[in-house]
């Protein structure tokens, strides 16, 4: 066999293998997707069985120092993120294998590598590119639902505007804003959801939308807010970008279950305390949010349900990432200042 064609497959064998450890290990680690880290691993030592066949003959053809390419000297030009890390090395398998599928349909090569092997493996990888991506970029926006978390309920606002209050809330300090709004028309949901989301972007803060997925899509809001009778988590899945994160409602153990192994960005817990902001809500207490922060791992844990200044510090002890409130911020005289003392009373909650 001519040992410059097995150079060519020793160093495409070689960069898919180190591509698909770098997204094994992204998945494994920033994500911390079991299902996900299994897949690639199990693709790398696929690759793996592929160059068994070839035995010692690859090492004895390599000559990585007489390699014209080895140092290029090219860089990727701007900033390199954790995403566009995934793409890259997602992009370095899929060519390799290309390679490789190509010289097994060379004679010499394909008595030990199949290319449909090869061509199997980077349709694969196609798929885990895509799932990977999404799951980092979900990652990294339900890294933000942290501290303050304001609901911006129409019944609550009374006619108050809706965006005036989210602006406030944030001004105040609030980093997570959520439209809920059950009783307006969806044209006009949509209109308002389309300016609410404007002002998060130009302040920076994560902008949730409870229950409507096609609105969410419509407007390219963050996120997405559902309860146990909504839409399906997975079956949101499919109408979303895969960059949106979803958060689900839980009020007991089988709901926070559900939503861990369906693979919810954020799970809220409530109500804490009574509330009298939602009708026929049901008490799951602070035990409850203690023994779900213990079960969730890294997935960020909302409280929520009669939650104010006086008593933000014992959800923050019972592990929650985020306190989100209604009534608190929303029904008061002056809201920024509301949103300001609640992330006065969390911050202090968090010092201690």
């Amino acid at each position: 066999m001519d040992s410059p064609v097995l150079r060519l497959v020793d160093a495409n064998l070689n960069r898919a293998s180190e591509g698909l450890r770098v997204l094994e290990d992204i998945a494994r680690f920033v994500t911390v997707d079991d299902r996900l880290s299994r897949d690639l691993r199990a693709m790398r030592h696929r690759l793996a069985e592929l160059a068994q066949p070839f035995g010692i003959r690859l090492l004895t053809a390599r000559d990585s120092v007489a390699d014209v390419g080895r140092e290029s000297g090219v860089r990727a030009e701007g900033e390199r993120t954790l995403l566009s890390t995934v793409r890259a090395n997602a992009k370095r398998v899929e060519e390799s294998l290309r390679v490789l599928e190509e010289l097994g349909r060379l004679p010499e090569i394909n008595v030990a590598l199949n290319p449909s092997d090869a061509e199997k493996l980077r349709y694969a990888v196609y798929d885990n590119e895509k799932h990977l991506s999404g799951r980092v970029a979900r990652t990294l926006r339900a890294g933000m639902i942290r501290g303050l978390y304001v609901v911006i309920d129409r019944q609550a606002a009374g006619s108050r505007s809706l965006v005036k209050l989210a602006s406030d809330a944030i001004d105040g300090g609030a980093g997570v804003i959520q439209l809920r709004d059950k009783e307006g028309a969806r044209g006009d949901v949509y209109h308002v959801a389309l300016e609410m989301n404007a002002v998060c972007i130009e302040k920076n803060a994560l902008f949730i939308i409870n229950d409507y997925a096609d609105i969410t899509q419509a407007v390219g809001a963050a996120g997405v807010h559902i309860g146990q009778r909504d839409l399906p988590l997975p079956v949101l899945r499919k109408l979303l970008s895969i960059d949106t994160i979803v958060g689900v409602s839980c009020e007991n153990a089988v709901d926070v279950s559900r939503a861990i192994e369906e693979g919810a960005d954020y799970l809220a817990v409530g109500a804490i305390f009574p509330t009298s902001q939602k009708a026929n809500h049901v008490l799951v207490g602070i035990e409850f949010l203690r023994s779900t922060r213990e079960c969730c791992g890294s997935i960020p844990l909302v409280a929520i349900g009669g939650i104010g200044p006086s008593n933000a510090k014992a959800v923050v002890e019972a592990g929650a990432d985020a306190v989100a409130v209604i009534g608190s911020v929303v029904m008061q005289p002056d809201p920024k200042q509301a949103a300001a003392d609640m992330v006065l009373a969390i911050q202090r909650s968090e010092e201690q």
